[in-house]
């Protein structure tokens, strides 16, 4: 650097850009520095700054902001950017580097279009403009910059070639006596986001000349899939066929995986000595874990969808399509992809909340995620419908997948109404709208999905294998001992779940019930297994026979319905209140959802129960 460089001021640059278009590998590449780099939003948190020296020899104090979508921010993160460009906080930059995605063209052009309409001088980079030529993307530079009024050019912000443009042009804005001003307009209001969504995709038009074809294929397929009234409608056309392959398509490895636990138990029983290894291995360990691994199929199926729908691009089109209905109920849009990750586990779902930004919506997304169907209650559900939902059609649907899927909706109705009071009471928040990008259709990636589909159902057999295989044992000792008992009732099993049973009572609930609910806290499909084990520890049925079976003789019709409405609400998972206690930092309100969670399936199995009974059932 020369010292008549070292004696002029430096210019003050900002680089602005909306989350993940390349800001801070822009600014590492210029200054050296040490900003963090990450392929998700939010990698920058606060402004960093840097300093470099043009060929020509400027000096240039550059400020690294974190990613904003437009002038209206939604956290304090995008506030704290807004407010450096608009010199709230300190001497307004004399130049902005505005950084867009060249391959999202569309989408990202409206922030300039603010700026722009704020008088803000500054130069537009096309950043990643390699990887856009790359897949097919053409668009006229010239033309772009007759459009916006503005200076364009396009970098790869990777390589010091792929800068040497952007640096040759910042020297000639810096050269000019008004750097980089933009046309006098008129122009809409910066905060009129519609009207520069409008023109964004106007300009980007002109100025792209040819587009690869599933960018075209994206824009058909989406003028149909997010249309206002046929979008929700595919949506819920999609999630029913869901629910019904589930039952559909594993009927038959079911039937093979119980069929092969019974044949397992009845080998063990006939080959080992009478005494009390045979009773664990064959009424604790293969009666209670054999009861949960037999629905594997129907996880594996539910989650072959999730993941086809996520890799597809589609879970973004779900998110846009509810954000209206969410809206209505005081719910960001952004929280459908956490609570649809509630789907598989609550807990990763919770964790998820973390991107919504408003600390009163993250709340309320939180508190309701648990009513979520997750995977865990999948086991649950199936055992009691496929033990007492006859397996008839209804119409071309089966009646069994009708009902699986009318106790997902209730979760989802019930998450919504109850949002809808909390934003109204104990998270009244003003709710913000939904920015985000849509990403481009593809093919899953073969490999990614296999590995993905591996990791879930590994995860259920880790847990068949840990938590279910555990918690079998103890129950197995505590239903079978002492060895005076000569019933359920007098065993220490009996005498734990003889304190609940006077409170389950009233909603239909007996002592078998009472007793799986307890280990049942651990993890909600244990409660199957703790289900197998009592039963089969107390003689209700013989191995061969499964659990269903079994069900159906001791249970009447109210008492399984108002099992299946129990579990709809019930917080059965300790992990998922921890998770809870921890993104909240505070057990007062996991406290608060294991309180009303618990209250809500009390009151729905009761409901459920004697309404049952009313009808004759």
């Amino acid at each position: 650097m020369s010292a008549a460089a070292t004696d002029i001021a430096p210019t003050r640059i900002a680089l602005v850009g909306a989350p993940n278009c390349g800001k801070s590998t822009l600014f590492n590449g210029l200054t050296g520095g040490r900003a963090k780099v990450a392929n998700y939003p939010g990698a920058t948190v606060e402004t960093r700054h840097g300093r470099f020296t043009t060929p020509a020899g400027r000096n240039v104090d550059l400020i690294d902001l974190p990613g904003f979508y437009g002038m209206s921010p939604r956290s304090l993160d995008e506030r704290l950017a807004l407010d450096t460009v608009l010199g709230k906080l300190d001497t307004a930059p004399e130049l902005i580097l505005a950084l867009v995605d060249a391959a999202t063209l569309r989408t990202h052009l409206q922030s300039v279009l603010q700026l722009r309409a704020i008088g803000a001088p500054m130069i537009v980079v096309l950043n990643m403009f390699d990887l856009a030529t790359r897949d097919g993307l053409e668009i006229d530079i010239d033309r772009l910059e007759k459009e916006l009024g503005l200076p364009v050019v396009t970098a790869n912000a990777t390589r010091k070639a792929g800068r040497e443009a952007l640096l040759a042009k910042l020297d000639a804005a810096l050269a000019k006596k008004e750097i980089a001003a933009p046309p006098p307009g008129p122009f809409p209001a910066p905060e009129d986001v519609r009207a520069h969504q409008i023109e964004a995709r106007r300009i980007a038009s002109a100025a792209i000349t040819y587009e690869p074809p599933f960018n075209r294929a994206t824009r058909a397929i989406d003028r149909v899939v997010l249309h206002p009234v046929a979008g929700p409608f595919i949506l819920a056309g999609l999630l029913f066929t869901m629910f019904q392959m589930v039952y559909t398509w594993s009927a038959g490895p079911v039937d093979m995986l119980d069929a092969g636990a019974g044949a397992l138990g009845d080998f063990v029983a006939a080959h080992l000595p009478s005494g009390w290894l045979r009773d664990l291995l064959v009424d604790g360990v293969i009666a209670g874990v054999g009861s949960v691994v037999v629905f594997l199929p129907q996880i594996i199926i539910l989650f072959t969808f999730i993941l086809i729908l996520e890799a597809s691009g589609y879970m973004a089109r779900a998110a846009f399509l509810m954000d209206e209905i969410m809206h209505r109920f005081g719910l960001n849009g952004r929280a459908f992809i956490p609570l649809l990750s509630s789907f598989a586990c609550a807990i990763p779902g919770i964790m998820a909340s973390r991107v919504i930004e408003n600390d009163r919506d993250r709340l309320t997304t939180i508190l309701i995620a648990p009513l979520m169907t997750c995977s865990a209650r999948l086991p649950v559900y199936a055992l009691i419908i496929g033990a007492f939902i006859p397996a008839e059609k209804v119409g071309l649907f089966n009646l069994q997948g009708l009902v699986l899927f009318a106790l997902y909706i209730t979760g989802i109705i019930s998450a919504v109404l109850i949002a809808f009071i909390f934003k109204r009471t104990i998270a009244k928040a003003r709710s913000q709208p939904l920015i985000m990008e849509l990403p481009t259709y593809k093919l899953p990636n073969a490999k990614d999905f296999f590995i993905s589909l591996w990791i879930r159902a590994a995860a259920f057999l880790k847990r068949a294998g840990t938590v279910i295989l555990t918690t079998s044992v103890i129950l197995w000792f505590l239903a079978a001992y002492p060895a005076s008992a000569a019933s359920l009732k007098e065993s220490y099993a009996g005498r734990l779940g003889g304190l609940l049973e006077p409170l389950l009572a009233p909603i239909g609930f007996n002592l078998e019930i009472a007793i799986a609910l307890v280990p049942g806290m651990a993890a909600r499909e244990v409660a199957v297994g703790a289900l197998g084990t009592v039963y089969a520890v107390h003689g209700a049925a013989e191995n061969s026979s499964g659990l269903a079976e079994t069900l159906q003789s001791a249970w009447s019709l109210p008492t399984a319905l108002a099992f299946l409405a129990w579990y709809v609400f019930a917080p059965q998972c300790f992990a998922t209140l921890a998770t809870i206690r921890r993104e909240t930092g505070s057990w007062k309100w996991a406290g608060f959802a294991l309180g009303y969670l618990f209250a809500l399936a009390y009151a729905a199995a009761g409901l459920t129960f004697w309404t049952s009974r009313a009808a004759g059932l």
